[in-house]
């Protein structure tokens, strides 16, 4: 029996449960691996009543937002129907408000952007890809990105995603031509031979703030993933 990767518990209440996803871990089962341990089955086992919990709760219970297989990070997971309503709502309203620890190929010249590219799904190979404004099917994307700290080759971003489409910060950083390192679906186009393999998708969730029941506001950061940060110690800074 595979074992499954465990969650880091940040904040625990009746209500919802904060935790720090481990790469490597899905978030809910995949017609592409349905006998892969994800989230859901610890999930499961740890807080049982969960099992009731969401629109789809056979599939999805308590979960209102993912992060990718290979990305890792800050999610809230609802443990009541009135917390799962909330957040539900407050991420329709994009009050939700959710930073990523970035790292990207190439050094981006600007402190700060803002992208504004619809993303649309291809008709193949599982991809999404972002166009320009009025494209048909596309829906709005929005993503503003500061720059952290610059390396010789590659750039530490923090970047601030206003809706939550799917990739959607791996796919405006590509189309931007600053793919995330680490990234199989939307790779640089050449790297040097000296260039450090990474040891995985280089895309952290690091703060996540949302509204209680009690309409608090809760605000959770986390340092940078400690494989990325080892990892960014093969980079000199830029001068």
């Amino acid at each position: 029996m595979t074992q499954i990767l465990e969650p880091e518990i940040i904040e625990r209440t009746e209500d919802y449960v904060v935790l720090v996803k481990p790469a490597g871990l899905l978030v809910h089962q995949a017609d592409s691996s349905p006998d892969e341990k994800t989230l859901v089955d610890w999930l499961v086992k740890k807080f049982p009543k969960i099992k009731l919990i969401g629109d789809d709760p056979e599939v999805r219970p308590g979960i209102v937002h993912r992060l990718d297989r290979e990305a890792s990070g800050l999610m809230v997971v609802a443990l009541t129907q009135p917390m799962f309503d909330l957040l539900k709502e407050q991420f329709a309203a994009r009050t939700i408000e959710k930073e990523y620890l970035v790292v990207v190929h190439g050094k981006v010249a600007r402190d700060f952007g803002e992208i504004n590219l619809p993303i649309s799904r291809m008709t193949r190979g599982g991809r999404m890809a972002a166009h320009s404004a009025g494209f048909e099917d596309a829906s709005d994307a929005r993503t503003e990105y500061f720059v952290e700290r610059r390396f010789t080759t590659t750039t530490l971003l923090r970047v601030h995603i206003h809706t939550g489409r799917t990739h959607q910060i791996r796919v405006h950083m590509f189309a931007l031509q600053h793919p995330v390192v680490g990234d199989p679906l939307y790779p640089v186009k050449k790297t040097g031979k000296s260039f450090p393999s990474a040891p995985r998708l280089c895309l952290h969730s690091a703060r996540l703030a949302f509204t209680d029941l009690a309409g608090a506001r809760k605000n959770f950061v986390i340092p940078l993933a400690s494989d990325i940060a080892e990892y960014l110690k093969n980079f000199k800074a830029a001068v």
